[in-house]
């Protein structure tokens, strides 16, 4: 049963929508990249967790504190008497390992990952500590990528390879656990102590200036382009969508990239830049948004059961 489910960061969110819109620094496109292809590999490892039966509480992406410490467990499996800790890896290629080193197959040397897993389950043993919960604990590294390779593997490290995911789920699912009262006690305990976002961000400075207008697709993230009264198409994939729908998903975008600015018709003409029609704007906005009459303006709120 999935009690918390895997969201997008706001760090990752930020630079897709930025990466579309303006040249990112080499470091920031970097740190994009390694975002993106991270998030893609936890859900790669969520598909595998729905073959599990409804016993399993699980539970994605819990950023904690404890001792004064901020750590993230990308998946989290709970039974009344044991948890597993998953940290998700979609590294793809070869890698070898030398004197408790990572290192890709040219040389460079990478973070561990063991060592990651090692800092998470040990802050969370002592989270549990201090919860007064008594569980056995079981963590992993798990590396989901079908490319993936790893030279010089010691024996009984605590890692699941991509050919070995599926089995691993087939020995969790001969368990089956039976949740208790003291499981449910502590699901509800651990979530409301959960951080809502690290205050450790990546976050590069950008302006409205400097930022390309237009609609974005919704699936490959390149720019639109009109082809009828109705419907938008996609430069990049061909994806076709409804006018009402991308100027939607542009006033949530504009939303999320300038908070403090309001929602004005002439503000989302200008943002979507494709709508020739300032009515056709102010129809959709409209027709999704609460109307707030200014004296010499007026703006557009979202309403309280569509947002904030």
């Amino acid at each position: 049963m999935l009690i918390k489910p895997r969201y997008e960061s706001v760090e990752l969110k930020l630079l897709r929508f930025l990466n579309t819109r303006m040249n990112l620094s080499p470091k920031d496109a970097g740190y994009f990249l390694n975002l993106e292809k991270g998030y893609e590999g936890e859900l790669v490892f969520d598909k595998w967790l729905e073959n599990l039966s409804d016993n399993w509480l699980i539970m994605n992406d819990l950023l904690l504190e404890t001792n004064n410490t901020i750590y993230q467990i990308d998946s989290t499996l709970i039974s009344p008497d044991t948890i597993y800790l998953f940290e998700v890896k979609n590294f793809e290629g070869d890698y070898y390992l030398e004197d408790d080193k990572w290192y890709t197959i040219s040389g460079k040397e990478i973070k561990n990952p063991l060592l990651q897993l090692k800092r998470a389950e040990s802050l969370f043993r002592r989270l549990l500590q201090d919860l007064r919960f008594s569980f056995s604990i079981e963590a992993y590294v798990v590396f989901v990528n079908p490319d993936f390779f790893l030279y010089q593997t010691p024996m009984n490290v605590p890692i699941i390879f991509p050919n070995q995911i599926d089995g691993f789920m087939k020995k969790l699912n001969m368990r089956s656990p039976r949740q208790t009262n003291g499981t449910s006690k502590f699901v509800e305990r651990l979530s409301s102590i959960l951080l809502e976002e690290s205050p450790y961000k990546n976050l590069p400075g950008y302006t409205y200036d400097q930022l390309k207008k237009g609609i974005t697709c919704s699936k490959c993230f390149g720019f639109v382009t009109r082809i009828n009264e109705n419907n938008l198409i996609c430069k990049r994939c061909g994806k076709l969508e409804k006018i009402s729908e991308a100027v939607l998903r542009s006033v949530e975008e504009y939303r999320f990239l300038f908070p403090e600015k309001k929602i004005t018709t002439n503000a989302i003409h200008e943002w979507c830049d494709l709508i020739e029609s300032k009515k056709t704007i102010r129809r959709i906005l409209k027709e999704n948004f609460i109307l707030m009459q200014q004296a010499r303006s007026s703006y557009f709120q979202i309403p309280p059961s569509k947002g904030d």
